[in-house]
C-alpha cells in the first residue's frame, strides 16, 4: 500500500463518526494545550539563540503543518527543551542564517527517513527503554518549572544547572506563585473524572487562578508580552539557499534530524500508550520533515514532538488532530487579539499544569508490577534511562538504554547448556541391538562467536564410535560455532567417529551447509529426532 493511500485510510478511520461532541472536545484541548505551549514556544525561541518570536512562529506554522500530516492523531509539535542543546552553540558558533538552513536540511532528511520507512527504529527501543524515557522526561518537565512554580529566577541552562541554582535562591520564594501552582494541583488532582468529559480540569485551573491573580492583585510572574509577527523579518529566503556553506551545514543539520527522529517517535510512542493508539512512525517522520523544511521560510526554529503538550492534549480529551490545528490556531488568534489578556496567565498556574501532567505520564502501574515480579534488568534499564535523560540529554540516554539492553542480551545469549547421556538400552525396542558404544549430546542455546571457545572445550571430550548432537534447542548458529563443529566432524571421521544431527532447526541447517559441513557428513546423517537418529545406527 502507498504511503498517500495508507495516510487516507488512517485519516478516514481517525474521522469516522465525528460530530459535535468530539469537535468540543478537539476544540477544549486544542485552547488547553495552547496555554500550555504559549510560554513554552516563547522560552524556547529565547533559549535557542533567536527570540521569542520565532519560538511562536515554530509553534503556530510547525504545529499546523505536522499535526495536519501526523502519523497519530494527539501528536503536538513546536519548540523544545531537548533541541536547545544543539541550537545554542549552533547559533552562537554559526550564526542564525546556518540555523535556517540546517532547520531545512533536516526536514528534508527527515522527509526521506519516512519515505524510505526508518521509522522502524522505534521498534528496536525495548519497552523498559521507553518507560525510562517517559519518566525522564517527566522529571526534566517537573524539575524545568520548579523555578516558575516558586516564582525564582534562576540562570542555569541545562535542567541539572537550573535545579543547582534553584536550592541556592530558595530563600527567594515568591508565595504567591507557589499559592497559584499549589491551586492548580489541586484542582487538578480533585477534578471530578465525570466533569473532565467536558471541561478538562487544566483548563479550570488556569481560568480560576488568572482570574484570582487579577482580582486580588497578586504579586506573580505571568507570561508577559507576545510578539505580534507571524514572519520574522529575519528568515530563509529561495535566495538564500544559493549561497549556503553546505558542507558547515550538514553536520548540525544530521544532528538536528536525530535528535527529531528519537523525540518525535518516543514521544509517539509514550502517547500512544496513554491513548491506546498506534503511530505510525514513518509518517510522523514525514509530516515532521515537511514542517521543518516549512518552518525556516518563516523565521522559526526547528520542531518536534513535544511529549509534555502531546499528554497535555490526550489528558484534556484530545479526539483527532484538529487539536492540534485548533492548538496552533489559537496561537495565532493570541498573536494578534487576545495577547493582553493571555500575558496575564500567571507562569505559576502552566507550572502547576505541567507538574500534575509529568505525574500522569510517569507509568506507575508498568513500574510497580516489574518491581513486584523482580525484573531487575529491566529496572536497571529503565532507571539507567530515566537518570541519564534527566541528568545528559535524550540521545545519551536513549543511546545508554540501548547498549545496557545489547549487553543483557549478550549475557542471556552466553546461556548455553550442553548435556550428554549414554544410550540406555532398555528403552530401545527389544528386537533392536546396537553394539556400538553411543553417546548422545542435547545443545541448548544460541551458538554465536562469545561461547565458540566452551562450545569446542566441550565436545571435544566425546571419545564413543557414534555422536549424536540433538539441537532441537539451538535457534541461531554463526559461522564461529559452525566452523567449530564442521572441525570437530573432520577429527572426528579421521578417530572412525560418526557423527550424527538430529532435531535441527532449517535455519541452523542452513549455516552448517554454508561452511560445507553438510557435504562432509552428507544428507544421510540429518534426522528430524534422537529417535531416527539411534534407530539408523547399524
Amino acid at each position: 500500500m502507498g504511503i498517500v493511500n495508507k495516510f487516507k485510510i488512517r485519516v478516514e478511520n481517525e474521522f469516522r463518526g465525528y460530530n459535535k461532541s468530539k469537535f468540543s472536545k478537539d476544540l477544549i484541548a486544542g485552547i488547553t494545550v495552547a496555554a500550555v505551549a504559549l510560554p513554552l514556544a516563547l522560552a524556547f525561541g529565547v533559549g535557542s539563540g533567536a527570540d521569542a518570536s520565532a519560538g511562536l512562529i515554530t509553534a503556530v506554522i510547525g504545529g499546523a503543518i505536522i499535526a495536519l500530516f501526523s502519523g497519530t492523531s494527539f501528536q503536538i509539535s513546536g519548540p523544545t527543551g531537548a533541541m536547545m542543546a544543539i541550537l545554542i552553540p549552533l547559533v552562537a558558533k554559526q550564526g542564525i542564517s546556518t540555523l535556517f538552513a540546517a532547520t531545512f536540511l533536516a526536514g528534508i532528511f527527515l522527509l526521506l527517513a519516512g519515505i524510505f520507512k526508518a521509522g522502524k527504529f522505534v521498534n528496536f527501543i525495548p519497552p523498559s527503554v521507553i518507560i525510562g524515557f517517559t519518566c525522564g522526561i517527566a522529571l526534566v518537565i517537573a524539575l524545568g518549572q520548579l523555578p516558575n512554580f516558586l516564582g525564582i529566577e534562576v540562570s542555569g541552562q541545562s535542567v541539572m544547572q537550573k535545579t543547582f541554582d534553584l536550592f541556592s535562591n530558595i530563600n527567594q520564594i515568591n508565595y504567591n506563585s507557589l499559592l497559584i501552582g499549589m491551586i492548580v494541583i489541586i484542582i487538578c488532582m480533585l477534578w471530578p473524572k465525570s466533569f473532565k468529559k467536558y471541561v478538562p480540569a487544566s483548563l479550570v485551573a488556569i481560568i480560576t487562578t488568572t482570574i484570582l491573580v487579577v482580582v486580588l492583585g497578586l504579586d506573580t510572574p505571568s507570561v508577559g508580552n507576545i510578539p505580534q509577527s507571524i514572519i520574522h523579518e529575519t528568515r530563509l529566503s529561495p535566495q538564500s539557499l544559493l549561497s549556503i556553506e553546505w558542507s558547515v551545514v550538514l553536520l548540525p543539520a544530521l544532528s538536528i534530524a536525530s535528535l527529531c527522529i528519537i523525540e518525535s517517535l518516543l514521544s509517539g510512542v509514550a502517547g500512544s500508550r496513554m491513548k491506546k493508539e498506534k503511530i505510525d512512525p514513518n509518517q510522523e517522520l514525514i509530516s515532521q520533515g515537511l514542517g521543518n523544511m516549512i518552518i525556516p521560510f518563516f523565521g522559526g526554529v526547528p520542531a518536534t514532538a513535544a511529549i509534555a503538550r502531546s499528554s497535555v492534549a490526550i489528558e484534556s480529551g484530545s479526539q483527532t488532530r484538529l487539536t492540534g490545528i485548533i492548538h496552533s490556531v489559537v496561537l495565532l488568534i493570541s498573536i494578534f487579539i487576545f495577547s493582553n489578556v493571555m500575558s496575564l496567565i500567571p507562569l505559576s498556574a502552566l507550572a502547576g499544569v505541567l507538574i500534575v501532567t509529568s505525574w500522569n505520564m510517569i507509568e506507575k502501574k508498568v513500574i510497580k508490577g516489574l518491581v513486584k515480579r523482580g525484573f531487575k534488568s529491566e529496572l536497571l534499564k529503565l532507571s539507567i534511562t530515566m537518570v541519564a535523560t534527566v541528568v545528559f540529554d535524550l540521545t545519551i540516554a536513549i543511546a545508554l538504554g540501548i547498549i545496557v539492553s545489547i549487553i543483557f542480551l549478550l549475557i542471556r545469549m552466553t546461556n548455553i547448556d550442553i548435556d550428554s547421556s549414554h544410550l540406555d538400552m532398555d528403552k530401545l525396542h527389544p528386537s533392536f541391538v546396537v553394539e556400538k558404544d553411543v553417546v548422545v549430546v542435547y545443545i541448548t542455546g544460541n551458538l554465536f562467536f562469545g561461547i565458540s571457545e566452551y562450545l569446542e572445550s566441550e565436545i571435544t571430550n566425546f571419545s564413543e564410535e557414534v555422536v549424536i548432537f540433538s539441537m532441537r534447542g539451538v535457534p541461531h548458529i554463526d559461522l564461529a560455532c559452525a566452523t567449530v563443529l564442521l572441525n570437530y566432524v573432520r577429527n572426528a571421521h579421521l578417530k572412525k567417529q560418526r557423527i550424527i544431527f538430529s532435531s535441527m532447526q532449517p535455519d541452523v541447517k542452513l549455516v552448517l551447509d554454508k561452511v560445507g559441513l553438510t557435504k562432509l557428513i552428507l544428507e544421510d546423517n540429518y534426522y528430524p529426532n534422537a529417535k531416527d537418529a539411534i534407530y539408523s545406527i547399524e
